[in-house]
């Protein structure tokens, strides 16, 4: 005599309260290994995207040296790259804007820039992310002499 087998579907075929706790439990765990991953990553692209802002204000100061002879000077600041300076230097000479808009770093915060440099003809730098001077991580300043 051959038995039939039959799927027998009662309404006790859901998840039970172990199994869905077990769910939540495994998400939870990838959860914490993946978010600070993430977390970190928006802060990595400011810091990446300081020193590319810092590659292009160089690229902006050589030009305008080019083209005035020497680098703005301290009190005329990153200003001299998108309006001519009104005082200092030779204004006659200026071909700008050598940028589009006044540089802040990814922070909003001011770009420091000093003309003559400690480290070379100029010095730019930006504090970080929190924007005084030394820290770590992503605080840490970043400077143009380190990024050449």
């Amino acid at each position: 005599m051959k038995r039939k087998h039959r799927l027998n579907l009662t309404d006790d075929s859901g998840l039970t309260l172990i199994e869905l706790m077990v769910v939540i439990v495994i998400l939870g765990v990838l959860a914490g290994l993946i978010m600070p991953n993430i977390m970190k990553a928006p802060d990595e692209a400011r810091q990446g995207a300081a020193v590319s802002d810092m590659h292009a204000i160089g690229s902006a100061l050589k030009m305008y040296k080019l083209h005035n002879g020497s680098y703005p000077t301290t009190e005329q600041g990153l200003e001299a790259l998108v309006e001519a300076p009104a005082s200092g230097g030779s204004t006659n000479k200026w071909k700008g804007p050598y940028l589009e808009r006044f540089p802040k770093d990814p922070w909003d915060n001011m770009y420091i820039y000093l003309s003559p440099g400690v480290h070379g003809d100029y010095d730019l730098m930006s504090y970080g992310a929190d924007g005084v001077q030394d820290g770590d991580g992503f605080d840490a300043d970043i400077k143009s002499w380190d990024n050449k």
